[in-house]
């Protein structure tokens, strides 16, 4: 599905459902749980429809046998869940007009959740009852038949990019950001591929709707040896109850084994996270500053490199004395919930990159115990609810170039999807994740992704195709003609901690920008030439300067004029 027809199908959906709403019995408010269970149950039934015949085959194998087993437990087993009929999308759908329709949804959430033990008391029953209204009893029906045309392929999480996209007009028509749900695919799918999972225990300590979870398992069924089934158990916690159900949703959507716990990461543990984790992954809100301190000071895995402390005690009589901002702690939650082998990626504002005082001095420590493995700053516009700029932060326990860190920057690195959206096409991503391959010396992976790009160009059928692949083994032997890694002015730098122009000189700052430096395009004048252009320019701005104040002493007489002063 190209961007243009994703989005039109988002577009088309969530205008149908928009419409139905003011017909609705529902406040604005009440109106996404109802609408995202209707969504759940249409991938559920697409989903399992991928699997059904090997359910069916294995169940009548040994059917009548004293081996036979619950076609249920079968189904778990390969999907995840089971589907029973009364519970299909498409047995809704043809329903006639005089059925109690919402009777019916929530006995299918009923049956979807029996069987199912990570779904028990997730999906919307009783909300269905008030969808309809009296002066429109037939909004379930229409609600049905505009989410039969969602497409059935939910292996590119288009299930994700939907409940994004509706989260994020729900969120945004209540006046709240949308990004605590959803982290965009592409983004998540980069930092799955720089992190290269194999098998373990994963924890999200902010974990919204799951995307991180779903990514991470596709990675691994991408390049898994053939037969081998995932071995990947998912922890996560989330503060919000509702998001809590659509993270369930989402793993058994995409057979994640897991558990999902409604908390607060800042006060509440509930997966004992301290050394226990191969992979963490999260993009946690920034800039949070109303934790309070004496929550979070005694907890090893927020005070092992430091916790961020306020220069001056809050005067405030009575109050409680809180972090100067939680940014911090989730970096320091990162670090310490890895095993010796573990590693992580985590979303996080741009200025934590440089923030000063205690923030500065737990900075300092973690990039002296060597955790800290790379570093890269994302491009703006690539979420649909946040504006400020991200960077990735990735860490490694087991690294073994413990005196630097990669930085890349990645801002000018992204297709447009809209005026005000961006993403990574999978090209960009594989371009982006082979500088770290390249960097860990895994010079293989980059002649197999060079090899995979010039079959592609073979089999392209018009020049327009062929430019494409072109394209993009230029960018990949343009910046590593050798097949090697190396430092590639305006993308990315190895740099030292200690040393010359090292991080130390920096004053311990991770903003890539600071050393992968800035590409000067040569524009083919001479030195006497581009003098005289900087004068012409100068000479401009003088004349535009005279402009403006003409017209700011215009503006001031008529302005008084109009208030009647002198």
């Amino acid at each position: 599905m190209t961007n243009e027809q994703l989005k039109n199908l988002k577009d088309t959906l969530w205008s149908t459902a928009d419409q139905l709403r003011a017909n609705s019995g529902l406040k604005s408010t009440e109106y996404a749980t109802p609408i995202l269970g209707l969504i759940f149950l249409r991938f559920a039934e697409s989903k399992y429809t991928q699997y059904e015949a090997d359910i069916q085959a294995e169940y009548n194998k040994n059917k009548g046998k004293r081996a036979e087993r619950p076609i249920h437990e079968i189904a778990i087993e390969k999907c995840g869940y089971y589907l029973p009929d009364e519970a299909r999308y498409s047995y809704l759908l043809n329903l006639s007009e005089d059925t109690n329709l919402a009777e019916k949804v929530k006995n299918a959430m009923i049956k979807l959740e029996k069987y199912t033990v990570e779904l028990a008391g997730t999906l919307p029953k009783d909300e269905y009852y008030r969808v309809n209204s009296e002066d429109d009893p037939l909004v379930l029906a229409k609600l049905l038949k505009a989410f039969k045309d969602i497409p059935t392929d939910v292996s590119l999480d288009i299930f994700g990019e939907i409940y994004e996209y509706f989260l994020g007009e729900f969120a945004l028509a209540e006046g709240q950001g949308g990004g605590e749900f959803f982290t965009p695919s592409t983004v998540v799918r980069y930092m799955v591929e720089v992190l290269a999972p194999a098998e373990g225990k994963i924890l999200d300590p902010a974990c919204g709707s799951g995307g991180m979870f779903v990514q991470t398992a596709h990675y691994i069924t991408r390049h898994r040896k053939k037969g081998r089934d995932i071995n990947l158990r998912a922890y996560g916690v989330e503060k919000t109850a509702a998001t809590v159900r659509l993270a369930k949703m989402n793993l058994i959507l995409n057979n994640v084994r897991g558990e999902i716990v409604e908390a607060n990461s800042y006060y509440r543990d509930p997966h004992n996270s301290l050394g226990a984790f191969d992979y963490v992954m999260a993009n946690p809100p920034f800039n949070v500053d109303e934790v309070e301190l004496d929550q979070v000071i005694n907890q090893p895995r927020f005070n092992s490199y430091g916790v961020p402390r306020n220069k001056t005690k809050q005067k405030k009589k009575d109050a409680k004395e809180t972090v100067p901002n939680a940014n911090y702690l989730w970096i320091n939650l990162f670090a310490t919930s890895l095993n010796d082998q573990g590693r992580a990626a985590l979303v996080m504002a741009n200025s934590a990159s440089d923030a000063g005082h205690s923030e500065k001095d737990i900075r300092i420590k973690l990039i002296e115990s060597g955790v800290i493995s790379q570093m890269v700053t994302l491009p703006t516009n690539m979420f649909s609810s946040v504006t400020l700029p991200a960077t990735l932060w990735f860490f490694d326990k087991a690294k073994h170039k413990k005196d630097e860190i990669l930085f890349i920057d990645a801002r000018n690195i992204f297709t447009q999807v809209d005026r005000a959206h961006r993403k990574f096409s999978d090209e960009q991503i594989k371009n982006l994740g082979i500088i770290t391959r390249l960097y860990e010396g895994k010079t293989d992976e980059y002649k197999a992704l060079l090899d995979e790009y010039k079959a592609a160009k073979e089999k392209a059928k018009d020049k327009e195709e062929k430019a494409y692949w072109q394209s993009n083994i230029d960018w990949l032997t343009e910046r590593f003609p050798r097949g090697k890694y190396a430092d590639v002015i305006g993308l990315c730098k190895a740099a030292k901690i200690k040393g010359e122009d090292g991080i130390k000189d920096q004053d311990y700052s991770l903003n890539p920008g600071r050393y992968v430096g800035v590409v000067i395009e040569d524009d083919g004048m001479t030195e006497a030439e581009f003098k005289n252009e900087m004068l012409n320019l100068n000479e401009e701005l003088s004349k535009l300067n005279d402009e403006a104040k003409k017209l700011e002493k215009k503006i001031r007489v008529n302005l008084q004029e109009l208030v009647g002063s002198k």
